[in-house]
Formats: structure tokens, C-alpha cells, sequence
């Protein structure tokens, strides 16, 4: 993957690229962008994939400009647009997931088939999900992974180099996180998500404590055709832990 920084509504956003066929649009989680990690690296053997980085992340800025929800999701209409490759699909993990099932309502020209993972944006009062930014690194850990010895494996954007210390690295990605997770992740998802008109698949790693099994099934029931599939022996990082699996699914669904 290709690391650039590009102009896009005023805001510098960091961007990894690379790979060949249909274009794909990766949306991240909430605690940071994977950077170059394998999984990306072996999609783009069968995509043309783009990775942006959220505003407020890293080494994107622009989070000041943004207010809300709908805010965001007009910037990420504006990173494809910018990207010039007419419709794409688009596959969106953690806060990801919400952003890329808000572009397809708000966009649905855009998206040509949709992949959620793992998405926040629901909210159950007879099942609250935990809060994440309140959980202890072992807590976090344990709601996090299948296996939390997994935990070394994830992959981060983070240079030692350029970037500082580590916990200033994650302080700045979750306070940009805050903004649309925090105190609850409901933004009004499941009143929208019927104007959903891409083909859809709701993909959950069944060990995942963060976003419930029962909050992926739910936003499914929310789209019209979705379905959902369910990957054992993963967590809230499915493409991590059970990466071959992950892999199989997205490129199935989307040939």
C-alpha cells in the first residue's frame, strides 16, 4: 500500500492505496487506521483499495470543521467523488461501519455494494453494549479479542518515528472518536438505514463484547435484503484473527 496526503474539502487527509480491479473504499475503526496491514495488502490483489484516514486521526486534521454525523459523511462523499472512479464498494469496520452504512443513505450512487463489520451506530436499552473508552486495557482486551494474546497482531498506522509515544497516538485517535461514539453510539442509524439501496452483508466476528452479536443482527433486519453473516474464532477484528475467512467472504460478496 501507498501512503499519500491528500487536499480534500480544505482538510489534509492520509491516504494508503494500491491494489488492482473494482475500486473499494475501506473506512477504519475507532482506535486507528490498520496502515499497511496484510489484510489490506491481499485485498488489493483483487481491488483497486483506498484507505482513508478519519479526520481528527493521526495525521489527518479537519476535525474542527466537522460537527456532526452528517458532516463527516459529506466528507467522505467528497473523498469519492475526489477519487474519480464512479461507484465503489465500500467495506466499513467499527466507526467505520456506521460511517459507510450513513454514505450509502446520504450517497447511494456512490456505493455499489456495502460491507459492514462489526459496525457500531445501533443502540439497545434491554442489551447496552459496553463503553469502550471507559474499559480497562485488560477489560478492553477481553471484550476486544477471541483471543486476547491476538492483541500484538493489530495493526496500526502508528510510527514511532513521526508520530511520539504511542498513548499520545491512541489519546488523539479516541478523542476524535468521542465525537461520534461517546455517550452512546446512537445517531439515528436505524431510523435511516431503510433508505439503504446497495447490496448489503452485515459481517460479525462471533466473539466480539463491543458490538454485540444482537446489534449486527439488528442493523441487518434494518436494511432491506441484507444479510448477515456471522465468522467464528474472531472478534471485534475479524479481519485480524480469522483473516482467510474474512477475505473469502468479502470477495464472494462482492464478485
Amino acid at each position: 500500500m501507498k501512503c499519500t496526503t491528500r487536499k480534500i474539502g480544505g482538510r489534509d487527509i492520509r491516504i494508503w492505496s494500491g491494489g488492482t480491479g473494482a475500486p473499494l473504499l475501506y473506512l477504519h475503526g475507532f482506535e486507528q487506521h490498520p496502515g499497511d496491514a496484510p489484510f489490506l495488502q491481499k485485498l488489493g490483489e483483487s481491488f483497486d483499495v483506498y484507505a482513508p484516514e478519519h479526520p481528527g486521526y493521526g495525521h489527518s486534521n479537519g476535525l474542527d470543521t466537522i460537527r456532526d454525523l452528517l458532516d463527516l459523511t459529506l466528507h467522505l462523499r467528497r473523498v469519492v467523488e475526489q477519487w474519480g472512479r464512479g461507484p465503489v464498494h465500500v467495506v466499513g469496520h467499527s466507526l467505520g461501519g456506521m460511517f459507510a452504512a450513513e454514505l450509502a443513505v446520504i450517497a447511494p450512487h456512490l456505493v455499489r455494494k456495502l460491507v459492514l463489520v462489526n459496525a457500531y451506530g445501533m443502540w439497545r436499552d434491554d442489551a447496552p453494549a459496553p463503553d469502550p473508552f471507559v474499559l480497562q486495557p485488560d477489560a478492553l482486551a477481553a471484550a476486544k479479542w477471541h483471543d486476547a494474546a491476538n492483541a500484538s497482531r493489530e495493526p496500526s498506522a502508528f510510527d514511532a518515528a513521526t508520530d511520539g509515544t504511542a498513548q499520545v497516538f491512541r489519546a488523539v485517535n479516541l478523542a476524535a472518536a468521542t465525537k461520534f461514539l461517546w455517550p452512546i453510539p446512537d445517531r439515528g442509524l436505524s431510523r435511516r438505514a431503510g433508505y439503504i439501496q446497495a447490496p448489503t452483508m452485515v459481517l460479525h466476528g462471533e466473539s466480539d463484547e463491543l458490538v454485540p452479536a444482537s446489534y449486527s443482527r439488528a442493523l441487518a433486519d434494518a436494511i432491506p435484503g441484507a444479510e448477515f453473516a456471522g465468522l467464528a474464532g474472531a472478534g471485534h477484528l475479524p479481519m485480524v484473527e480469522a483473516e482467510g475467512g474474512f477475505l473469502a467472504m468479502l470477495r464472494k460478496f462482492l464478485a
